[in-house]
């Protein structure tokens, strides 16, 4: 609300004043006041006229065009007539002598009645100027009046009589009233009793009470009193569907209902002003009831009372208000007030508004346009204009306001606005567009397009105007626009021409079936919106000629509005009284362009949208300021932080409508579910934005997709690209005719082979690639086959042959085959598959032969395709045993051979049948028939023996019982686990010995050993029942049946004895036993190897040791030396695979003994000085060779001799000259050692000298005592020397040291180590480079 004007005319102050405004335009306001004269204002406050009267004012009025006010004035009889077409005033005698009181306007016509103080009353009519005067209409003075549509006239006067009189005079209806009545209305009043018409008056009597009088029920008046406290009736207003606003003096106003049924009923009550009201103003066309009173005035809406639309105080006017009256059109609000002045307001402004890119202009008053640039933030300029626009336009630099014919134009700076020029065009302007150097004007079904400043450009003359169209075109043009480049107009033909500026000439023309009423380009001038005649809407573009219908497009849209945000292309807006709906161009999608509904926004009252930038809409109101809103369809613009899924996925849903995709990854990351994310990648992959599907898909961890977006991003193609894309969408119709009309045909029959829809890729590689149908017939007989169309499937196999592929006919004629053998046609099928080389076909279409019955020809197949078992398996089925003997060689399943053998055994030929129940692994059946047919039991028991049968073992049994051999018996009983009648029948017959011998050798539980130990115990055969008593684990128990034992079986028990406390580990059963072994029991001590066995089997290894040096010793002395070699060897292994310390005594021992046995290796080797050597080192230490004294020193005298020893020979023959063992000397030998004696030769070969391995100190070899360092060293196995460092080798079994050279060359002769006497050869030796493990010293170990 903003003041337009105030008049404060000095002669009219301190007076009330009445005022009018010009009814349907409203452009004058006629004014009067105490000074007689009656002034008229235009709607800016400038006076246009005026009317000197006489005397003061009584009353005046505008007629229905507002082209005539009539006035009347105290002391004339004339009525004032002012022309407002002319502007010149007239004078009408009324013919009648006394004062005029009343004057009105008809409705309809041109109808005006006079009243006058005496009750009498006129009515001229000015079209006519004929003058109907009638006398005593009244019989006072008549007050008020008012005139319906139908041209009838209620008067009220001081009679207090109601008259209806018709436009001739003549009265209709009277009615007398209680009191004075004055503010006479007729109301368009509509119920269920009374058909439309302003049939009822509404008249205030005595200024409290309202009288309703229907002129249709003139006996059922209505008299409405009111509460005390209200005050008096100020005013009344008839508004709505019947609905009363009244207006009372002490600030309340009440709104009642006229209806039938609730007539006077409150509807809306409220002390709209605390001390006073003084008027009130409906206007129907803005729907708003406006009040004044306590120095302000209230503005509400009607649809809603308890919405205060506006309130404007007054506090200059202190002597309170007057009158509210608004224009017909409801712009300019009036009020006068009790000293005399008159304010205007506007209310309402003509909603005039343009935009050019993100710059908007707009009317903010009558002479006023305010231009912004609300996105570029620039601040607004204000710029006065001269007239009241009818027209505003906006361009880059320029703006341009107008009426008429005529445009003002102005130069925009950066701070100041410049008028340029005006212009006058040919005929009224019906719109201007302006843009950077031009402007466009349309007048009259002409375009004129002219430059803004034409000293600007060093433009042509033909270049500064041009009209259109040419003047032999006969179109009209009915609506354009201006862009950068272009003039873009619509005809009256349909026709869309776009005018190219800067080559100055036509570029583009669309031709639509009907009218062409609006178009609006987007920003660029490469799309527009148009709509025709019958209301429709397109989005047409230029660059390809195309048109797309906008769906869902209704017929009350009045304008459109393209998105200016430069990344949202393609969105724009069109809009009614009501709704923005949001639309989607989408120029690029798999499917083609098309025009998608996003949605749709509510809009204020009247607001008028002006500019659309990234979903905020700036709009226009009455009030001549601008206001944003946001779409409903940008909400995802908003904070998204504390909203929850179900509100962010509709957002989502929003986004890529809007190919807004970089916000969709926003609310995808936000929502984090993969639902959102995969809508996200279709939607891409619809509108062909594969780098950000491709960017999508990544995130979704989808490899396989990516890769193949990776691989067709490149396509330039867009019909290739879009078919590949529809194709990862399943589209695949769309697909194919995408790949069809691009540069790659022949991809839609590849996509439709894949798919495995045969009978499109047939039609298609008809046309594409003929070469390829026996293919394609060849994969959809396959298919066919599987679904079992076997008739089509042959179809197509056939079709399939090309006779130049051998590979693909081969496959073609197996289906062939297979199809006749399934349609009955056997023998072509099974010639073909005879014919035909793969085994496999063979056997397939066996199959189905088979499955058909067809057992003769399944076979034959068979056997042809070698599949022998299958065709065994047929022939045994048709019972053709002699085709299946025939095959059994070749046959291995033992499935088939168990037939056959049943078969021949059914027939009596149990030879045939044996060999094929061998063959069939039917072990059982064999031996039944091996001893109940054949009488063959050996071969039976064989079996048996071989097969581990139970089942046979059984059979035999049972064979060997009923010839009474029990042992046989026991024997096969045992082996089928029958232990129980086993031992039964070996308890019958005495034959337990027999059966323990055999059950000791199979997997036998502790019951069974139990049960046979106390058998044996009870027979008093101690031995066998402490060997069973020892397998069942009853140790005790054994131990005293073995010490039971009788001498003869002495040995034996005490072997068994040892074992079992070995197993049993209890001390008390180890101390009985060694009492035993030492006599204490019976006195008689045991050999002492007894003791030594025990020791080891107790693993008590440091007495085992002492035992068996024991032991050596006594064999030993009794000469035995082998066995003392061996127990020490297999001691002394002992203790070092147990890491236990060897004793000194045992290593010397073993030492000297294997040095002995040495000797007659070398001896037989004919190796005399190693021979000698190892002599002289035995008889060094004769003492423990008791037994055999002389015969060794003779040995050594004889050895030593020979290898050239003769100091060794003489010394030892010395030795034998003692008297004690001169007279044992072999006769043999005495004389020659007596000789030596007697003739001593002391000449002697030197020893060779060797380093010792541990600190290389030269020794003789055979020295095993290193001077040097002190060390042991260790011998060579072979020749009894000490060991050299780089010539080491060990025994692979024993692990003792040898010299590598020196045991290869004895391995020659002897098969066996000399230690160990394991079987050894050459081959197995291996020379040991490092030997420092086997170099450890006594200290280390």
């Amino acid at each position: 609300m903003k003041r337009v004007f105030s008049l404060l005319e000095k002669t009219w102050l301190g007076a009330p004043i009445q005022f009018a405004w010009q009814k349907t335009s409203g452009n004058y306001l006629a004014v009067t006041g105490a000074d007689h004269i009656v002034k008229i204002f235009d709607r800016h406050g400038q006076k246009r006229s005026e009317i000197n009267l006489p005397g003061i004012c009584v009353a005046m009025d505008w007629d229905k065009d507002g082209d005539v006010l009539a006035v009347i004035a105290e002391k004339s009889s004339c009525i004032y007539l002012w022309d407002a077409n002319t502007n010149k005033t007239s004078q009408l005698d009324n013919g009648m002598r006394d004062q005029m009181s009343f004057l009105l306007w008809s409705k309809v016509g041109s109808f005006l009645a006079v009243g006058t103080v005496k009750g009498n009353l006129l009515i001229y009519n000015r079209q006519t100027s004929r003058k109907i005067p009638v006398l005593g209409k009244h019989t006072k003075r008549i007050t008020c009046g008012c005139w319906n549509a139908e041209n009838l006239l209620a008067l009220g006067g001081e009679d207090k009589m109601i008259t209806v009189s018709n436009q001739e005079g003549d009265t209709i209806r009277q009615t007398q009233v209680r009191s004075e009545p004055s503010n006479m209305e007729f109301s368009l009043k509509t119920d269920d009793q009374t058909s439309a018409a302003e049939s009822m008056i509404s008249v205030v009597l005595g200024k409290k009470a309202l009288f309703l009088f229907n002129l249709n029920e003139p006996d059922n008046p209505v008299d409405l009193e009111f509460q005390q406290h209200f005050g008096n009736i100020v005013c009344y207003n008839w508004y709505g569907d019947g609905r009363i606003m009244i207006g009372f003096s002490r600030g309340h106003f009440v709104v009642i209902s006229t209806h039938t049924g609730e007539i006077g009923q409150e509807l809306f009550q409220a002390h709209n002003h605390k001390d006073n009201l003084t008027s009130i103003a409906v206007s129907q066309t803005l729907n708003k009831v406006a009040t004044c009173g306590d120095n302000c005035i209230k503005i509400q809406d009607l649809v809603d009372l308890k919405d205060m639309y506006a309130i404007l105080s007054l506090d200059e006017e202190n002597k309170g208000l007057g009158t509210l009256s608004w224009t017909d059109d409801g712009q300019l609000l009036a009020l006068s007030t009790q000293r005399g002045s008159l304010h205007v307001f506007l209310t309402k402004l003509p909603i005039l508004g343009d935009a050019c890119s993100t710059r908007i202009a707009y009317l903010t008053s009558l002479l006023e346009v305010t231009v912004a640039n609300p996105v570029e933030g620039e601040l607004p300029i204000t710029v006065s204009v001269d007239v009241e626009p009818n027209f505003v336009a906006v361009g880059l630099y320029h703006l341009a306001v107008g009426m008429n014919n005529r445009a003002w134009f102005y130069v925009l700076g950066e701070n100041a606005v410049k008028k340029l020029k005006d212009m006058e065009y040919l005929g009224t302007v019906a719109s201007i567009c302006l843009h950077s150097d031009y402007a466009a004007a349309l007048s009259e079904g002409k375009v004129q397009l002219h430059l803004i400043e034409s000293e600007i450009l060093d433009a042509q003359e033909e270049r500064e105007t041009r009209l259109f169209p040419a003047v032999d075109d006969k179109c009209r043009i009915l609506c354009h626009a201006l862009t950068s480049d272009f003039l873009i107009y619509g005809t009256d033909t349909g026709v869309i021409q776009y005018f190219y500026i800067e080559d100055w000439q036509f570029v583009n023309d669309y031709r639509h079936p009907v009218s062409v009423k609006k178009i609006f380009p987007d920003p660029n001038g490469t799309g527009l919106v148009f709509i025709d005649e019958k209301s429709d809407g397109f989005v047409y573009c230029p660059v390809n000629d195309a048109t797309y219908e906008i769906p869902d497009f209704s017929p009350t849209i009045k304008s459109v509005l393209w998105e200016n945000w430069s990344m949202d292309k393609g969105v724009f807006i069109a809009y009614d009284d009501d709704k923005v709906y949001t639309y989607v161009f989408h120029k690029d999608t798999i499917q083609g362009a098309k025009v998608i509904l996003a949605g749709s926004t509510k809009v204020p009252f009247a607001h008028k949208p002006l500019l659309l930038y990234n979903g905020e809409l700036t709009c226009q109101t009455q009030s001549g300021k601008v206001n944003s809103i946001y779409l409903s369809t940008h909400g995802f613009l908003n904070n998204l932080k504390d909203m929850g899924p179900n509100e962010l996925r509709p957002m989502l849903a929003q986004t890529l409508t809007l190919k807004r995709f970089s916000d969709a990854w926003e609310l995808c990351r936000i929502l984090n579910d993969e639902a959102a994310w995969n809508e996200l990648a279709q939607a891409c992959l619809h509108h062909m934005e594969v780098e950000f599907a491709i960017r999508v898909y990544r995130r979704i961890g989808n490899v396989g997709i990516v890769m193949s977006l990776e691989q067709i991003k490149g396509i330039e193609d867009r019909n290739l690209l879009a078919g590949h894309l529809a194709m990862f969408t399943n589209d695949f119709n769309l697909a194919q005719d995408l790949y069809l009309a691009s540069s790659c045909p022949i991809a839609a029959l590849e996509m439709r082979r894949d798919l495995q829809h045969w009978d499109s890729a047939l039609q298609l590689a008809k046309r594409l690639a003929p070469d390829q149908i026996p293919f394609i017939s060849k994969e959809y007989a396959i298919q066919l086959e599987f679904a079992g169309d076997y008739v089509n499937a042959l179809a197509h196999y056939e079709k399939g042959i090309t006779g130049d592929n051998k590979e693909h006919d081969e496959a073609c004629l197996a289906g062939v085959a297979q199809m006749s053998i399934r349609m009955g046609d056997i023998r072509r099928g099974v010639n073909q598959a005879l014919k035909h080389p793969s085994r496999v076909l063979k056997r397939d279409c066996a199959a189905i032969l088979e499955n058909m019955k067809q057992f003769s020809e399944a076979a034959q197949l068979y056997e042809k395709g070698f599949y022998y078992d299958k065709a065994a398996s047929v022939y045994i089925r048709s019972k053709n045993w002699a085709k299946v003997g025939d095959l059994l060689p070749h046959v291995s399943s033992p499935k088939i051979h168990l037939q056959y053998a049943k078969a021949k055994e059914a027939d009596g030929r149990y030879k045939e049948a044996v060999v094929a129940y061998e063959n069939a692994k039917q072990w059982q059946s064999v031996i039944r028939i091996y001893l109940d047919h054949l009488n063959n039991p050996e071969k039976a028991v064989s079996i048996v023996r071989e097969t581990q049968s139970p089942d046979g073992a059984k059979m035999v049994a049972r064979f060997f019982l009923q010839l009474g051999d029990y042992g046989s018996a026991i024997q096969f009983l045992v082996m089928s686990k029958c232990n129980n009648e086993a031992f039964t029948l070996a308890q019958q017959h005495n034959k337990m010995e027999i059966y323990a011998d055999i059950i000791g050798s199979e997997d036998t539980t502790n019951e069974d050993y139990q049960s046979i130990a106390l058998y044996f115990e009870g027979e008093k055969k101690y031995f066998q029942a402490g060997k069973f008593f020892l397998l069942c684990g009853q140790y005790s128990r054994a131990l005293k049946h073995f010490l039971k034992c009788p001498s003869s079986e002495d040995n034996m028990a005490i072997e068994m004895a040892i074992e079992t406390v070995g197993q049993a580990k209890d001390e008390l059963l180890t101390n009985q036993l060694i009492d035993h072994l030492m006599g204490e029991n019976d006195g008689v001590p045991k050999d002492a190897k007894y003791l030594f066995r025990l020791y080891m089997a107790l693993k008590q290894y440091r007495e085992a040791a002492q035992t068996a040096i024991i032991i050596a010793r006594e064999e030993q002395s009794a000469g035995n030396y082998r066995n003392a070699h061996d127990v020490l060897f297999s001691m002394y292994a002992e203790l070092k695979s147990q890491k236990i310390k060897i004793p000194s005594e045992m290593a010397t021992n073993l030492m000297i003994l294997h040095s002995y046995i040495l000797v007659k290796i070398h001896v037989k080797n004919g190796d005399h000085m190693k021979g000698a050597r190892m002599l002289i080192r035995v008889a060094n230490n004769i003492s423990k060779f008791p037994s055999h004294i002389v015969p060794i020193l003779t040995s050594t005298v004889i050895e030593c001799h020979r290898a050239g020893l003769k100091n060794s020979a003489f010394s030892f023959a010395a030795m034998l000259m003692r008297p004690e063992y001169r007279g044992k000397i072999d006769a043999k030998y005495k004389k020659k050692i007596e000789g030596m004696v007697r003739r001593p030769n002391t000449s002697e070969i030197e020893e060779a000298t060797t380093p010792c391995p541990f600190c290389k100190f030269l020794l003789p070899e055979c020295e095993l005592l290193c001077p040097g360092c002190k060390n042991s060293i260790p011998y060579c196995i072979a020749t009894g020397r000490h060991m050299l460092k780089d010539d080491w080798t060990v025994c692979p079994h024993c692990d003792f040291p040898a010299l590598y050279s020196e045991l290869k060359i004895m391995l020659n002769t002897e098969s066996t180590c000399p230690m160990c006497s394991e079987r050894l050869n050459a081959a197995q030796l291996k020379k040991i480079l490092d030997c420092t493990q086997y170099l450890r010293t006594e200290e280390e170990l």
